[in-house]
């Protein structure tokens, strides 16, 4: 593999700073997850009303077992057709999903097999867009451009996703299941348009050989172990939300249980992550460094002490510790997601990006229980020692890489 190659060029883009089409197509998404947050929001709140506190759970997390199940099919099919076509055709039946949702509550009250059947729905479409929309960034911009579009992408989307939440909630308690499902409708069905008609590639990418889908996944695999550069990159960015998710997850509600901290200092908690997420993603757009993955990966080994620090201290030391693992989290998100897709072959991009979404969904279960479990046995502060040792440990594999340290995307590089 050719670390740095740039795709074959259909038309000339402009510098990103004066990429109209772009900044229009992340601000598209941008609203478009903030309408994925409010449907969230009608979804888990409408079955916390129907149902027992266990199965609505099970309501609100249907759609990961679709979602791994099908997933590497999801990246076979991105790396042999048009991801624009594969994204306009999964947003259609997103539509058609949330259309039914809306005029089955119209006449009938909600039910638990309603619900599931549209988290379902939703888990198997994402499985077949998410690998499509992780190649799009490849197709658009240069390869010196990735980290600024990465960074301004994820800061738009956290901010939509943040405002999403907000209204969902005013949205939902006074239009219910009905009012979340059309607005993410519309949301989707603005994304659908501005697809067709407006966005368009500007780089082709090379296509994988038309063979059978398990022959394309065992390919897959057999590409991974043939290139370290590649093969650290999945690794390290697949386990890492494994070390971070559960901490976050269930670590801070424990925290604050244990310490009489109440269901407020959880929300602070939430927002400063979110808040320092945003503000790392966005000051790599306004300091990018040089060497984009040793800074990466140099910001989760600080992430790693921060998982540490959330098992220690008093309320302020681990507010203090959120944020910091929020900027690390959007920095390093940044850099390494922009690193990912200048340097993995584009005819393998959609299913090594399947692949570092497989652990979330594969493993991110066991790891909460997990996390769960030793901190029902042994003192709160092992399981955040642990989970941060491990990202930290994780880290030294790809910050001792000649590679990782001296790459650059900048073109003068």
């Amino acid at each position: 593999m050719t670390a740095l190659t740039e795709p074959v060029a259909l038309a000339p883009p402009p510098p990103f700073r004066r990429d109209r089409m772009v900044q229009v197509w992340i601000a598209v998404k941008a609203l478009s997850d903030a309408g994925d947050a409010v449907w969230t929001i009608g979804l888990a709140w409408t079955a916390v009303q129907i149902a027992s506190p266990a199965v609505a759970g099970l309501v609100v997390a249907a759609g990961t077992v679709p979602r791994a199940v099908v997933l590497l099919f999801g990246g076979v099919l991105a790396d042999r057709t048009d991801a624009r076509r594969v994204m306009i055709v999964c947003n259609a039946v997103r539509i058609g999903v949330l259309v039914g949702v809306s005029l089955w509550v119209l006449w009938h009250p909600p039910t638990i097999p309603a619900l599931l059947a549209a988290a379902v729905a939703f888990g198997v479409c994402d499985a077949f867009y998410e690998p499509s929309a992780g190649t799009i960034a490849r197709q658009l911009v240069r390869t010196a451009d990735l980290p600024a579009y990465a960074a301004v992408s994820q800061t738009a989307s956290r901010l939509g996703t943040m405002g999403g939440a907000a209204l969902g909630g005013l949205l939902v308690a006074h239009a219910g299941l009905m009012g979340s499902a059309a607005a993410n409708a519309v949301t989707f069905a603005l994304l659908v348009g501005f697809l067709a008609i407006v966005l368009r590639p500007r780089f082709r990418l090379a296509r994988s050989a038309r063979t059978s889908s398990i022959r394309a996944i065992g390919a897959a695999f057999s590409h991974l172990a043939a290139n370290p550069t590649t093969r650290t990159l999945v690794i390290a960015l697949s386990g890492l939300n494994l070390a971070v998710g559960p901490a976050v997850g269930i670590g801070l509600a424990l925290r604050a249980h244990a310490e009489g901290w109440g269901v407020p200092a959880v929300g602070l908690f939430e927002s400063l992550l979110g808040l320092g997420a945003a503000g790392g993603a966005a000051v790599v757009a306004r300091w990018r460094p040089r060497r984009e993955a040793r800074n990466g990966f140099g910001a989760l080994l600080l992430q790693g002490a921060g998982i540490v620090a959330l098992g220690f201290g008093p309320v302020w030391t681990v507010g203090v510790a959120a944020a910091v693992i929020g900027a690390t989290a959007g920095y390093a998100s940044v850099l390494l997601s922009a690193t990912f897709a200048a340097t993995v072959d584009t005819a393998f991009l959609g299913r090594m990006g399947s692949l570092t979404r497989l652990g979330d969904d594969c493993l991110m279960p066991l790891a909460m229980a997990g996390f769960g479990a030793l901190a029902s046995v042994a003192p709160l502060w092992v399981p955040f020692a642990l989970a941060g040792g491990a990202m930290m440990a994780l880290m030294i594999a790809p910050l001792c890489a000649r590679t990782f340290r001296t790459m650059s995307l900048r073109a003068d590089d």
